[in-house]
């Protein structure tokens, strides 16, 4: 059967065997997860008498993505360690002093922080801001939340940034340089789906909230987002309860 919420998934459940196999497909790669190792074989024995089928053996790599597995303690570990050293390197980066937070409480980002000069103008031609802000949010949607928020800001001015924006970014990718060996790790202990939801309090210039939640399994965030409310709320209590209501209707998906 195919996921409801995500057309890339697929899954197969028998509830009184107690089997569940999972299949998750980018082009003409297959992830397989079942719950045991026999339904696995099953499943790529199908699959080879229809297809040509390149057995690559236990998950390690994913679009950029490493795992790790560690069956004795049943964990599993994920990370971008490797992609966020390239992108690092990319933008020559690599030897910045790392620091403990992605973006600084102090500075508030607006649009009157666009160019003023033509010196600014010519600065800011030569810097990839849209490429840089591209690369830091695929890591910040695969394995870092804790940087969704940053680069959820760097974002808003994508279409005429200034170099207060770009000070921003590096100061992304300082936090990345001193934080880039650190794992999603699921297994650590047995809990029930957790989630936590919030918002900003209308900080931005136009007001509108930036809200956003987290789900957690076995000690792991297994989703989140962060988005722009769509209505300019007249109260905190307000945009916390739309943020609330964001975050209940996905825990219902």
């Amino acid at each position: 059967m195919q996921c409801s919420v995500d057309q890339a998934v697929y899954f197969k459940v028998v509830i009184t065997k107690g089997k569940l196999t999972i299949v998750v497909v980018h082009v003409d790669n297959c992830t397989i997860i079942a719950n045991t190792i026999h339904l696995t074989k099953e499943l790529k024995a199908s699959l080879s008498k229809h297809f040509k089928v390149t057995n690559l053996g236990e998950l390690h790599w994913m679009l950029s993505i490493e795992v790790k597995h560690n069956h004795p303690g049943r964990l599993v570990h994920l990370s971008q360690c490797t992609y966020i050293d390239a992108i690092l390197c990319r933008y020559n980066l690599a030897d910045l002093k790392p620091l403990s937070t992605p973006m600084d409480h102090q500075v508030c980002l607006s649009s009157d922080q666009a160019p003023a000069s033509t010196a600014e103008c010519t600065m800011i031609c030569n810097i990839p801001y849209c490429k840089a802000v591209g690369a830091l949010n695929w890591a910040a949607l695969a394995t870092r939340p804790d940087i969704a928020f940053a680069v959820a800001m760097v974002a808003c001015f994508a279409a005429n940034p200034g170099p207060a924006h770009w000070k921003a970014i590096k100061q992304i990718f300082h936090y990345l340089s001193g934080t880039h060996n650190l794992w999603l790790t699921y297994g650590k202990a047995s809990t029930p789906l957790k989630g936590y939801m919030d918002a900003d309090g209308s900080m931005a210039e136009d007001h509108h909230t930036i809200s956003g939640y987290a789900f957690l399994i076995d000690g792991g965030a297994i989703l989140w987002s962060l988005k722009r409310q769509e209505i300019v709320s007249l109260s905190t209590t307000k945009s916390e309860y739309i943020a609330a209501m964001h975050g209940g209707k996905e825990a219902l998906c």
